[in-house]
């Protein structure tokens, strides 16, 4: 077993190659507001993060996450273009379900980690290139997609707005995002409520329950989605392949999902420009899928490198382009931004391992 100290010497390692490209180095707090990873993930967050009360600040997390405090510092303080670098622990509930796996992931674990703040089309391929040349020696496999892609066939949905909203929000949760869309597929049946004379209990008023109500009843109106878009959603998010191939497979898609052609487009140019960097993109997979169960936060270009002989382990790194983050936790706007996070632990244990 790798001790601390060795993953420390690794993490330590790879944020000097983050600081050598331009980053600054900063040191979040461990204890961040609950209140912030509430607001963005809701009460699904309870299930990952360590959360307590404090006596004066109120509920808290134990840090699940980097990106989170580093995009609030930067919206507070920063300008464009700004790189930040990063090395600390990271705290996270690990649910094994009902078996308990025999190589459970650790619930605390040292992130380093590399954010780019800046309007540069080509900060999506700086980034990945970054990472692929500092995992090079492991002979990892990388993995790239792009939510936006799928973001866009979601809204290009003939539904009403607040159908294709719930289907965005659980895009990054594929079993009730399955469990929707088969729901809006079918026809809708009306609920009847019955009138009561008890007393109101809980938080909510009686106009919000009225309003959810006429929500219902509205609902029960709305046409079934069309069985050829569930279908092509399907055909969507199955596409994976050599990063070529895959650019084959949108082209022909999107004669059925038009919506789609303008993130092609933008895909093909990130390609580009990631070869133009001097990677061969023959050799990376893509996958429509990537990045839905990751943090909620992606909304673009997302990214993984994987060790093919350690089905057990999660991502040695991931990361990928959160623009609409930066939206919710500042008050400018949103500014483009991009990064991602090594797992110092697990090179660490790959340099160790016997050759």
């Amino acid at each position: 077993m790798t001790g601390k100290r060795e993953k420390q010497l690794v993490g330590q390692r790879l944020l000097a190659a983050f600081r050598d490209a331009g980053a600054v180095e900063v040191a979040p707090d461990i204890l961040l507001p609950a209140e912030t990873l509430l607001d963005l993930y809701g009460e699904d967050i309870r299930a990952r993060a360590y959360l307590t009360d404090d006596p004066l600040r109120g509920e808290v997390a134990l840090r699940p996450d980097f990106t989170v405090p580093v995009v609030q510092m930067h919206m507070e303080n920063g300008a464009e273009p700004a790189r930040y670098c990063y090395l600390g622990e990271i705290f996270r509930k690990q649910d094994p379900g009902e078996t308990r796996p025999d190589q459970p992931r650790d619930n605390e674990y040292l992130q380093a980690g590399f954010e780019l703040f800046s309007r540069d089309t080509d900060a999506d391929a700086e980034v990945f290139a970054l990472f692929y040349r500092l995992l090079d020696a492991y002979g990892l496999s990388p993995a790239i997609g792009d939510m936006g892609l799928l973001m866009d066939a979601v809204r290009a949905l003939p539904l009403p707005a607040p159908r294709r909203d719930a289907l965005l929000h659980h895009i990054w949760r594929p079993r009730r995002f399955a469990a929707l869309l088969t729901r809006f597929s079918a026809p809708s049946t009306a609920r009847a409520f019955a009138p009561s004379a008890a007393p109101l209990t809980g938080l909510r008023g009686m106009d919000e329950i009225q309003t959810r109500l006429d929500r219902l009843a509205a609902d029960a109106d709305v046409a079934p989605l069309p069985a050829e878009w569930g279908d092509r959603l399907t055909r969507l998010f199955a596409i994976a392949g050599p990063a070529p191939d895959a650019m084959n497979d949108l082209a022909r898609l999107s004669d059925d999902i038009p919506a789609i052609q303008p993130a092609i487009e933008r895909l093909a140019a990130r390609l580009d420009a990631i070869a133009a960097r001097g990677i061969d993109t023959r050799g990376l997979h893509f996958d429509a899928s990537h990045g839905r169960q990751t943090m909620e936060y992606y909304d673009g270009f997302t990214f993984s490198f994987t060790a093919a002989d350690r089905s057990d382990w999660p991502p040695i790194a991931s990361g990928g382009r959160y623009d609409a983050l930066t939206a919710q936790l500042g008050k400018a706007g949103a500014i483009p931004a991009v990064g991602g996070i090594v797992r110092p632990g697990l090179i660490a244990e790959l340099e160790a391992a016997p050759c």
